[in-house]
């Protein structure tokens, strides 16, 4: 287990240092490989950020940026993964990066896996960044400690980068990388608010299994950083 806390006195303070460090981490893929590649996380926790890098000068040109998972709805949905980037992240600034899309034209997210797996292959690879989130029963990503699809989710043999979830705890059909996809990061970021998901991620490394509690899968097998405030 390689799980290094960053904590800062604030939601503001961890906005400013985070995206400090995305900045440098993606100046550096630019310079050395000619593309850097960014996988984000939805949600409300990353907004501040969010907003903070579309107004960060970079060579957003030659930015490739997709996300960890996707609620399979319409852009136009209020649960769209996809909306919340383009209206937060791919502006003002950083309008000119590359969204890699997960959801495709197919009504199932079954039927949409090996057009999301072809998408993804077009990023540069290794992932220059991926940031993660974390939900109350530590799941992360789509990788839901209830569904069905945990065990293929986990599975780092299966050779997929994607994987179709029906998630029993949450709505709608959704779309996420595997563990072995997330993994395939030189930087991994744990980004958390509030001392009740920080008590779970440290109940869950304490007891937990990896099906009980996906999120220590990522931590049990590569270094991650922990960006956290009150």
């Amino acid at each position: 287990m390689a799980l290094t806390t960053l904590s800062f006195d604030n939601a503001d303070a961890l906005t400013s240092a985070f995206a400090d460090d995305l900045v440098s981490i993606l100046k550096t893929g630019i310079r050395t490989r000619g593309r850097a590649s960014l996988v984000v996380s939805g949600g409300r926790t990353p907004l501040a950020l969010f907003k903070q890098l579309s107004e960060t000068d970079l060579e957003w040109d030659k930015v490739d940026i997709t996300l960890a998972d996707e609620r399979w709805v319409d852009e136009d949905h209020s649960d769209s993964n996809t909306s919340l980037v383009k209206n937060n992240l791919i502006k003002n600034k950083a309008s000119a990066a590359r969204f890699v899309e997960l959801k495709s034209e197919p009504s199932d997210a079954n039927e949409g896996v090996n057009a999301a797996e072809a998408a993804l292959a077009s990023m540069s690879q290794p992932f220059d960044a991926l940031i993660l989130g974390m939900g109350e029963d530590g799941h992360t990503a789509s990788l839901f400690p209830c569904s069905e699809q945990i065990n293929d989710g986990l599975d780092m043999s299966s050779g997929r980068t994607c994987i179709a979830v029906q998630p029993t705890t949450a709505p709608h059909q959704r779309i996420s990388l595997t563990l072995p996809a997330l993994l395939n990061s030189r930087n991994i970021f744990l980004h958390l608010t509030g001392e009740k998901k920080k008590h779970v991620l440290l109940d869950a490394l304490d007891n937990a299994s990896e099906a009980q509690k996906p999120i220590t899968a990522v931590v049990n097998r590569a270094p991650v950083t922990l960006m956290w405030a009150p």
